[in-house]
Formats: C-alpha cells, sequence, structure tokens
C-alpha cells in the first residue's frame, strides 16, 4: 500500500499496490506551509515512510502528550480549560523521512519533528491548513486509516493535486503540457499529437501549488489510456504515479474492466508496476519505440486484446 497526502488539496489517499485507491480523506496541514527545518512549525515534503504507529486500541478521543495517553479524554470542556494546547487525539502515525538532507537526519529529520498523523477534535475544520507541523484528520478517518495499514507503509507528501474532467474543463492546460513534452521535447509531429478522441476523452491534471498545470493524461471510452506527460521539473516527485492512478480510478468508475495503452519503451517498467503486462512485439509510433501493454483479463480468462497503434 501506499500513502499520498497532497499539500494544495488537503487530502490523504490510501491505493493499493496496483494504484487502486483505497480511501480518500480531507485533513489539515500546517498553517506556515511546507518546509523541513526544525522549529519552523512546517508540514514536510517528500518520501516517507510510517516508522510507528501509537494508540491501537484507544478510544476516541483519548489524548496523547509526547505519543503517551494522559489519561484524559477531549470534551469541549476541557478544551476551554486548556486552550492553547495542540490536541493529538486517538492514534498516531509517526512519520519517518527517507530523503537523507531533505527530510532526514540533522536539522530537518522529520521523525526527531515528531511529525505525525493523527486524530483531532471533531471541532477542527478539515480541508484547510491548521496545524502546526503534522497532519489532522477526524478521529474516525485516522481509526480507519491506522487498521488499514502496516508500519513502514511508504508515505508521499507533495505540492501537488490531481483534477478529472473533460476535454472542454481541462483542454487548454492539457495542450500546453502536451505541446511542451511531446511536440518541443519529443518531435512528435503536430499534426499526429491532436485527434478526435480528445473530445471523447476523461482527462486529468496535476497542478502544482499554485494552480499551475504540470502534468496530464486521458483515458478513452474503451479503455485506453494515453497521452502521459510531465514537465521535465516535476519528473521523480510522484507526479506521473498520480495522474496513472487517478485514471485506474475514473476507469474503475466507468466500470471498464480492461485497460491498455502504448508505453513509450523506456517507460514500460513503470507500467509494471502498475499491474500492465507487455503484449506483441516493439512498434514505432512518432518515431518512438512502443510496447502495447494490457492490464486484467476477459471474463472467460483470455487476455484483453489491444486495438492497434495508434491511440
Amino acid at each position: 500500500m501506499h500513502i499520498r497526502i497532497s499539500l494544495p488539496q488537503q487530502t490523504v489517499e490510501l491505493h493499493d499496490e496496483r494504484g487502486t485507491l483505497l480511501r480518500r480523506y480531507l485533513v489539515s496541514t500546517a498553517k506556515n506551509g511546507a518546509g523541513e527545518q526544525n522549529g519552523s512549525f512546517r508540514t514536510p515534503r517528500g518520501r516517507h515512510v510510517v516508522r510507528a504507529k501509537v494508540g491501537a486500541g484507544e478510544t476516541a478521543n483519548t489524548v496523547f502528550v509526547r505519543r503517551r495517553p494522559t489519561g484524559e479524554m477531549w470534551t469541549p470542556q476541557l478544551a476551554e480549560q486548556f486552550p492553547d494546547r495542540d490536541w493529538i487525539l486517538t492514534r498516531i502515525l509517526w512519520l519517518s523521512g527517507k530523503e537523507p538532507g531533505r527530510n532526514r537526519l540533522g536539522e530537518v529529520d522529520t521523525m526527531r519533528r515528531y511529525i505525525y498523523l493523527h486524530g483531532s477534535p471533531d471541532t477542527v475544520p478539515m480541508g484547510t491548513p491548521g496545524s502546526i507541523g503534522c497532519v489532522r484528520m477526524r478521529n474516525r478517518d485516522i481509526v480507519e486509516l491506522f487498521d488499514l495499514v502496516p508500519a513502514y507503509t511508504p508515505v508521499d507528501i507533495v505540492e501537488f493535486g490531481v483534477e478529472t474532467g473533460s476535454w472542454n474543463e481541462l483542454g487548454q492546460q492539457a495542450r500546453l503540457i502536451r505541446e511542451t513534452v511531446f511536440v518541443d521535447e519529443q518531435k512528435v509531429p503536430r499534426e499526429l499529437e491532436w485527434d478526435e478522441q480528445d473530445a471523447l476523452s476523461r482527462h486529468v491534471i496535476a497542478k502544482d501549488g499554485d494552480g499551475g498545470a504540470i502534468g496530464t493524461g486521458r483515458l478513452l471510452a474503451d479503455g485506453h489510456i494515453g497521452r502521459m506527460a510531465v514537465l521535465a521539473d516535476w519528473r521523480g516527485k510522484g507526479v506521473g504515479r498520480a495522474l496513472l492512478e487517478r485514471l485506474l480510478q475514473e476507469a474503475t468508475r466507468q466500470g471498464l474492466p480492461h485497460l491498455a495503452l502504448h508505453a513509450q519503451t523506456q517507460a514500460s517498467g513503470f507500467y509494471r508496476r502498475f499491474g500492465f503486462v507487455e503484449e506483441g512485439p516493439e512498434f514505432i509510433e512518432a518515431g518512438i519505440p512502443h510496447r502495447v501493454m494490457v492490464r486484467s483479463t476477459c471474463p472467460q480468462g483470455m487476455p484483453f486484446r489491444a486495438k492497434a497503434p495508434g491511440t
């Protein structure tokens, strides 16, 4: 399993190993924004793991201090009595960074900063930044997530979010990304890049914290995924994974049991991690080596046959 925390969208998403969305929760990260420095009261970014789970079996609204139950139960009356306390309730998922110099060791060590996913009073608003560095969650949500994930589950804290929509809604942003990546960078002929399928497809756009588009992809009505592109400065930061997971979610919503795509050969390993397998020989599309890759099987157990190159 894999957790993604989106700072712009103020969400926690849990996905399985094939990229299927299992849960999505509204949360509240740091009101000071993103940052790794000790004493900054900001939410750290980058790759993490759940280093420890604290509070199994405790009653909802149990109060923790230094990861130990105090014997108190949060109530509005207790909150009035201690108005300045930062309430950590119910369960704790303690995070540890995986990137030395960024979120691990020294003055940027996530674990030594005591950054948690934790329960919060029901009066705390979700969907807007408000914490002093941790990720606040509803008590019922942290209990559910706590029970679903084992220790050492990967956690990515990212500065982008993903949206889904039609070509009319997202086409202008998708066009700019595809022009930059495919036409300008990879020298795909412009007349090959644009087709009638765009108007018939569902599209995804990844946006940075300022709302700028940084990645895109599309899902055709027949289950073909394509036009996956991420701007150069954002590659290697989990954007492609987030785009593909959102397309898989859309395919599930539409009831599409079989998926296919034309992967650039150098990217086929990325898609294998999500359950796609190669089918047939390598071929050239727009001057670039590709492989057809498919996921799932027909009810009779026969492999899903991808249609001819060109989607």
